[in-house]
């Protein structure tokens, strides 16, 4: 049985155009890294969780960030690793520069012996939709293809 992940695409209007909000990984596996590597904020359900409800736990846990809604279900996506992530596209707005991750634990350098602490994420931006395609995993471009959608429609139906 595939682990399951849930999780927020938040979302906002700047100059009538959407920006979503994505987060880098922490560590020094990623502290290079950019393109394809940005996420969602999203994380593992905990047993019997609800899958909306541990999305936004996953997002507060992730960023600091409470997200109150409405919001609406997109098309899951599966990872190369066989991972299902549920998400939530979101109305919202934050400051990514005041996020508050939580912390992981690993051995660093490799075998040194040495235990360092990182945040799980590092930094968090908006980003246009199209910017948004090239900076995010290419499993969850799909959630931002899907938001787009989303919001044309929303557009068009406020003319």
């Amino acid at each position: 049985m595939p682990k399951v992940s849930a999780g927020l695409l938040m979302w906002r209007l700047r100059d009538d155009q959407p920006e979503v909000l994505l987060v880098h990984p922490g560590g020094p596996f990623y502290a290079k890294k950019d393109a394809g590597v940005w996420t969602i904020p999203k994380g593992e359900l905990e047993a019997g969780e609800d899958l909306l409800v541990g999305a936004c736990r996953e997002f507060e846990e992730e960023t600091g960030f409470v997200v109150e809604g409405p919001f609406a279900p997109l098309t899951p996506v599966t990872l190369k690793s066989g991972k299902l992530v549920h998400a939530w596209a979101a109305i919202g707005d934050c400051d990514p520069s005041q996020i508050r991750a939580n912390r992981f634990s690993m051995e660093w350098p490799p075998r040194s012996g040495l235990c360092r602490e990182f945040p799980e994420i590092d930094r968090a931006a908006f980003f246009r939709l199209a910017e948004a395609r090239a900076k995010i995993h290419p499993a969850q471009v799909p959630l931002v293809d899907e938001l787009n959608r989303i919001w044309r429609g929303l557009a068009s139906s406020s003319r």
